[in-house]
């Protein structure tokens, strides 16, 4: 329902907000700030791209919970359809979503309206110690074995290919 009410509203938004800059700015100069945002707009979404994408990589070479970066990255995605989208009211939705903070306040409203359910040892969400990069040798057996049905082994009997020819994967 909240979804069909957007797709309605956003619209209806824009179509005033048009009419509104158009008739105090004319038509040309209303065009020009509609374009203006979307240039600038792109830029600033490539600017924190790069930011997020290394923080993104800093997290993962470092086995952290790379949750908060791909977050961030998600809204900067948003922010940048909406500023591609001809409008003033997406276009300043857009901008906000660029702000650290005003991110940071919507990934914690969503954060706050998501349950996360997990099953027995997998991922869980919230803050956790950092995985042991080390092996663990909990469950293995060492053990020594003696074949006594006295057929040969593979590895003993001489490896004869069934077909001679290519397989045609490595001719060009």
């Amino acid at each position: 329902m909240w979804l069909l009410m957007a797709f309605i509203a956003v619209p209806l938004i824009e179509i005033g907000l048009f009419i509104k800059v158009g008739g105090w700015l004319t038509l040309w100069p209303t065009l020009a700030i509609v374009l203006a945002t979307g240039i600038i707009g792109t830029h600033l979404v490539r600017q924190q791209g790069i930011k997020v994408l290394g923080e993104l990589r800093n997290s993962m070479s470092q086995m952290r919970d790379p949750l908060s970066p791909l977050a961030h990255g998600a809204l900067i995605v948003l922010a940048g359809v909406l500023l591609l989208t001809p409008g003033f009211f997406t276009d300043a939705i857009g901008f906000l979503l660029l702000v650290p903070p005003v991110r940071q306040a919507v990934i914690g409203f969503l954060a706050s309206r998501v349950q996360v359910a997990s099953f027995g040892g997998g991922f869980q969400a919230g803050p956790q110690a950092p995985p042991d990069p080390r092996p663990r040798y909990d469950d293995i057996i060492d053990g020594e074995y003696a074949d006594l049905s006295g057929k040969p082994k593979p590895q003993d009997t001489p490896h004869k290919p069934i077909n001679k020819r290519p397989s045609g994967w490595t001719e060009h």
